[in-house]
């Protein structure tokens, strides 16, 4: 969760208060649905309405759209390496890395714009983060399928999430992109399935 934004940088954090913490998580959960209904440039004025919260307390907590999208994104990021974590008990590891690739494509096709808007202003150091989560989680997840022989030689975590990211956006205008994007998706994997 996002470090009160507020706090100057001299002065040590203290730990935000439960409300407060509650306010900023809602705050999240309101702009990741509203980026996934319409795009990035969401309006702030909807998510404060969708959080419950007033225009003041989404300010207090994030001081820019930037720092809101970030914390978009980085929250989005965690949700899809927990979901890599879990998925390593699977017992059909094959199963498990086209479960993840699946909920990858979600995570694509919903950030509509998400991406973009992230790469023109963002701190260079927040997408290599996320990018190394991301691929860890996706190795991890690759080493148990390859070891089941479960996909085909050459295949990479850096292939996959590539492909991943060109059918959502390949999908992102269409009208029912998120289900058109889990068709292209359920053809590639099968493309990348051991014979």
């Amino acid at each position: 969760m996002p470090k009160d934004a507020a706090t100057p940088p001299n002065r040590p954090m203290r730990p935000m208060r439960a409300d407060a913490r509650r306010n900023a998580e809602k705050i999240v959960a309101a702009a990741g649905a509203l980026i996934a209904e319409h795009g990035a440039d969401a309006s702030l004025e909807e998510v404060a309405r969708r959080a419950g919260v007033g225009s003041a307390t989404l300010h207090r907590h994030f001081p820019s759209r930037q720092a809101l999208l970030e914390a978009v994104f980085k929250d989005r990021v965690e949700a899809l390496c927990a979901r890599a974590r879990d998925l390593l008990t699977d017992p059909d590891p094959g199963h498990a890395l086209s479960t993840w690739l699946r909920a990858v494509g979600a995570h694509a096709v919903a950030n509509r714009g998400l991406g973009a808007s992230l790469m023109r202003d963002a701190d260079p150091a927040l997408g290599e983060t996320c990018h190394d989560m991301i691929t860890d989680a996706g190795d991890a997840l690759l080493a148990r399928a390859r070891a089941a022989d479960a996909v085909r030689p050459g295949i990479t975590t850096t292939r996959l999430l590539r492909l991943v990211g060109a059918i959502a956006l390949a999908t992102e205008q269409d009208s029912d992109g998120p289900a058109e994007a889990d068709l292209l998706l359920t053809i590639a994997i099968d493309g990348v399935r051991a014979r």
